[in-house]
């Protein structure tokens, strides 16, 4: 009786996980359709064909960086189950169809947690695609797009739709359409990841309950693009020499967006349609525009940010004035009163522009009278007299000197 009992348990208990190696020249899609769900496959280096289907949860562990070569058509990888990880390979050479949605890696929908961390995705239409698949991460990859393709025609880098839960942390992007395109998802975080020379750094839509924080955006056309979106964390991200803006905050509400660097850009902060967001503890440096601001972009509270150097320091039309500054009021590098009372607020208000800015704005000719003495005249006549005074933006409490004493620090890394 003992014997058949404990044949009865060594029955039900479940097989250990196995641990199978690819030696360079071995079938790797052999390899995954011979194992058990649950294994683990080491590769060592070499070349293997693309188009591999990873349908069952496995550990695919690359050593030495083996390559995945898709030949130019469909996908390098695609993953149609759950708890799959891939790990260490160099997956490049996809397909070039955007109606297919060719990539490097290509997650398809209902495959949960599935992990990508340390691959090299280059040369794809996309780099890695994820839709309705929960719980994903994707770690420390570095990711280049087509660059022999214009950029409408290229994919994003990497592509998040429909999803819950993801985590992108850690990648390097570049020469992609978009660099992270996120729609339609929710409590993701987007952390660490460094986005160069593509259209939008992100372009970002319709994802509630997230955070972006400590990412970089440079030399792309815009940085980051945060829009239709409401309970986002947006913090400690740096965003230089982008043509167009630093980060865009359109039609957004009830999010936070503080500690960020914007230094550089055709405009640093583009808040257009944005309402009830806290905007707090920013440097704005060197932009072409500061801040443009439009759309009935009020009722938010803007404290104790630095405006430094700015060409123009706010863009801003619209029927009536906007308050800034309410609690702690921010620093105005080209702000002209005094502190007598030595409390560290300027005595009267900052007013960002007035009537020859507007002008300016409708007739740009302007621009080359801007030192004359009768354009120095008609602003004076301006702030004497509130009948030709334009709506501005208003900061009753201006700060003396700047939150961030290194300001200088920040002006030397990201010229123009």
């Amino acid at each position: 009786m003992l014997s058949v009992a404990l044949s009865v348990l060594l029955a039900a208990a479940p097989a250990r996980a196995a641990l199978y190696t690819v030696q360079p020249g071995r079938s790797l899609a052999g390899a995954v359709a011979g194992a058990a769900p649950g294994d683990t496959i080491r590769v060592l280096g070499g070349q293997h064909p693309g188009q591999l289907l990873i349908d069952k949860p496995l550990t695919l562990l690359g050593v030495d960086k083996p390559v995945i070569s898709a030949g130019g058509k469909g996908d390098g990888v695609r993953i149609s189950a759950s708890d799959v990880t891939l790990s260490g390979f160099i997956v490049r050479d996809s397909g070039d169809d955007l109606t297919a949605q060719n990539a490097g890696v290509y997650v398809q929908p209902g495959a949960h947690r599935v992990a990508i961390t340390d691959c090299d995705l280059v040369y794809n239409l996309f780099g890695i695609w994820l839709e309705r698949s929960d719980d994903a991460r994707l770690l420390r990859n570095l990711v280049t797009g087509r660059r022999d393709l214009q950029s409408a025609a290229r994919g994003n880098g990497i592509q998040v739709y429909n999803t819950r839960g993801a985590q992108v942390i850690g990648n390097r992007i570049s020469y992609t359409r978009d660099g992270i395109y996120v729609d339609v998802s929710r409590d993701a975080l987007f952390r660490g990841n460094v986005i160069h020379h593509v259209r939008y750094g992100t372009h970002y839509m319709n994802t509630n309950h997230s955070t972006w924080e400590d990412n970089q955006v440079h030399d792309n056309r815009g940085g980051l693009a945060l829009m239709e979106v409401r309970n986002l964390v947006v913090r400690r991200n740096q965003a230089w020499r982008n043509a167009d803006h630093g980060i865009m905050l359109r039609t957004i509400q009830d999010s936070v967006i503080e500690d960020n660097v914007v230094a550089a850009n055709g405009r640093g902060l583009f808040i257009y349609d944005a309402e009830y967001n806290v905007v707090r503890r920013n440097l704005v440096l060197g932009n072409e525009t500061g801040v443009h601001l439009s759309a009935g972009s009020s009722n938010n509270q803007v404290d104790g940010n630095d405006f430094i150097g700015n060409q123009e320091q706010v863009r801003f039309v619209a029927a009536r004035d906007t308050e800034w500054g309410r609690s702690a009021g921010n620093y105005w590098s080209n702000y002209s009163g005094w502190d007598q009372d030595g409390d560290g607020v300027g005595d009267f208000a900052y007013e960002a522009n007035d009537l020859v800015d507007r002008l300016t704005w409708q007739y740009p000719l302007m621009q080359l009278l801007s030192a004359s003495p009768a354009l120095r005249t008609l602003r004076y006549a301006a702030r004497q007299f509130p009948v030709l005074r334009a709506p501005s933006v208003v900061d009753r409490r201006p700060r003396m000197q700047p939150y961030h004493p290194d300001w200088r620090r920040w002006n030397a890394l990201f010229p123009r």
